[in-house]
């Protein structure tokens, strides 16, 4: 039997050859475009002209998020993997596909130096991975252009990038950062350069701070805002009143075009608080502030925007010696304070805070005026003296020198316990100083001075008996009573001609002499053992001084003495 010859439309029979040509003309490794047919459990099915369909897993067709991204009917770009496996199935791939095409898209921008762009996702040995598509290398040299220590901050952050080196084969992808934030910041430098000028008001965004300022990147180009730029008022470090990524307006205060250096100021875009200073504020004006600031030797005190006045240690107590602001004051504490001193020049304002109560110094120098007996406790005793605490958070000195009339006190405990810690003690008011806050006190004044009868009692030509106390090179001291001695000097003491004094005196020995000088002020008494000269009709110190044959006078002697064996009381 003899079947009847298929008739086929010419319709249909081209787009069999189309078919046919595009299967013979496809290979393994080439992009095709297929239609998806069907979405199943864990597969979708995509028909690209092949005499079968392929089958891709559905987890290709998944976002970052796992959300499927797949209709029937879309159209798709996958990768041939193979046209026919051992199944007789096409073998699709869409991840391929995508791979493939950023390798494209990378060497293209490699080969015509565009940037690409890419998310950082961890950091690595000597820099960061990145994402463009496919994993990239970013050397640390190249994040920025300035280095960078720490690298963790920039993982997460997608960015712009430049391809350094490329190679497919390799699956090698080495990126730069650093190249595409030097091309911009040219660009942009070129536009600042146009508009920079001294006194030119800009933003600029704050770079780098340090310990003397602020680096301000205007635009291509940075700047420095140095401290003392920042604000009229008292700045302790930059980072008090700026921050890295700020954004602020500045005024170009100097700019060298040939070194490209600019120095920016921050307080000159508002007046100088400084100005007129001496007209808003005046010595003895009672003062509200807020502290700002602890130092060492004050607290600093916010009277208004950009001035602050100083309150030393000194003047904060005028009774207790504060060894630290933070004694008296806390950062925060809202004070009123006097003005002491003001300098617009300086932009300097001293304050006080004891001056808002009364000086007791004053006080005490109208209550207890010079001659007064008071009393006070001991509060320490030192080699120079006896404190006495006569009122409170007042102390008066009772020197050495005030402690006895007839003893040479060098240390006050030679006088025993009459100085006891706590022991109350009175004395003679000798001196009040409010403006240096001392007062001079004296024990020894209580009682009449000795030497005021000495003259008296000790007349010149009286003959007197004494105790030698002590033997020098110049002569002999004798003690005539307590607290009162004479010097006979070698001239005077009738030695034969080459007799040693030393040989013929001894400390202990009862004499006899001749007085021949008082000096009432200096407290020196001068004696002679040789045979009275009266007769002579010469004064008895004139003979002395010539029988001594020296222009070396008594007191001189007598000083020389007392400073070898005693020293000096006022040291």
């Amino acid at each position: 039997m003899i079947q009847p010859e298929l008739q086929v439309d010419d319709s249909d029979k081209r787009e069999f050859e189309k078919l046919l040509e595009d299967y013979d003309s496809s290979k393994a490794g080439d992009l095709v475009t297929g239609s998806v047919t069907s979405i199943e459990r864990d597969y979708v099915r995509v028909d690209i002209g092949f005499k079968s369909e392929g089958l891709i897993p559905l987890s290709q067709f998944a976002d970052r998020d796992g959300k499927i991204n797949v209709e029937v009917g879309d159209d798709v770009e996958v990768l041939l993997v193979a046209p026919e496996n051992e199944y007789g199935e096409v073998v699709l791939s869409k991840d391929r596909a995508v791979l493939y095409k950023v390798w494209c898209e990378l060497e293209e921008a490699y080969k015509e130096t565009k940037s690409v762009t890419g998310r950082i996702v961890q950091k690595v040995k000597g820099g960061l991975q990145v994402d463009v598509g496919v994993p990239a290398f970013l050397p640390g040299s190249q994040v920025d252009v300035r280095p960078q220590r720490n690298l963790d901050k920039f993982v997460g952050e997608d960015f712009e990038f430049r391809i350094l080196k490329f190679s497919r084969e390799r699956g090698n992808i080495v990126l730069s950062r650093r190249v595409v934030l030097e091309e911009e910041r040219n660009a942009l430098k070129q536009d600042t350069l146009v508009h920079l000028a001294e006194g030119v008001v800009m933003e600029g965004v704050v770079k780098n701070i340090t310990d003397y300022g602020a680096f301000i990147d205007l635009g291509g180009i940075d700047g420095l805002l140095h401290i003392t730029d920042m604000s009229w008022g008292r700045v302790n470090h930059p980072s008090e009143i700026l921050q890295t990524g700020q954004t602020v307006p500045v005024v170009v205060l100097k700019y060298d075009a040939e070194r490209e250096r600019v120095s920016l100021g921050m307080k000159q875009l508002n007046d100088n608080p400084w100005e007129n200073i001496e007209e808003r504020y005046k010595p003895g004006q009672t003062v509200k502030g807020s502290v700002v600031s602890l130092a060492e030797y004050g607290a600093f005190v916010k009277l208004e925007e950009g001035i602050e006045g100083l309150i030393h240690v000194s003047e904060m107590s005028w009774t207790k010696k504060v060894r630290h602001p933070s004694k008296m004051l806390n950062v925060g504490d809202e004070v009123e304070a006097v003005v002491l001193e003001i300098s617009g020049e300086q932009q300097r304002i001293s304050l006080g805070l004891k001056q808002l109560t009364p000086n007791p110094w004053e006080e005490l120098a109208t209550q207890f005026p010079v001659g007064t007996k008071i009393k006070g406790s001991v509060r320490s005793v030192t080699d120079f003296g006896v404190f006495l605490t006569v009122m409170d958070g007042i102390d008066g000195l009772v020197h050495v020198s005030d402690l006895s009339w007839t003893k040479r006190v060098k240390d006050p405990k030679e006088i025993g316990e009459q100085f006891a810690k706590g022991d109350e003690v009175e004395a003679v008011v000798l001196d009040i100083d409010p403006e240096n806050e001392r007062l001079s006190l004296g024990v020894k004044q209580l009682t009449p001075d000795i030497w005021d009868s000495v003259p008296h009692r000790y007349p010149t030509g009286a003959r007197v008996k004494g105790t030698v106390n002590s033997i020098t090179d110049f002569g002999v001291f004798v003690e005539l009573e307590e607290g009162v001695e004479g010097l006979i000097h070698i001239s005077q003491l009738g030695l034969d001609k080459g007799q040693d004094h030393r040989e013929k005196f001894k400390v202990g020995d009862a004499l006899e002499a001749e007085v021949i000088n008082v000096d009432r002020n200096e407290r020196r008494i001068s004696l002679s053992m040789k045979p009275s000269r009266r007769k002579s009709g010469k004064d008895d110190y004139a003979q002395y001084l010539e029988d001594s044959n020296s222009a070396v006078t008594f007191g001189d002697l007598l000083q020389q003495q007392i400073d070898q064996s005693r020293g000096d009381d006022d040291n």
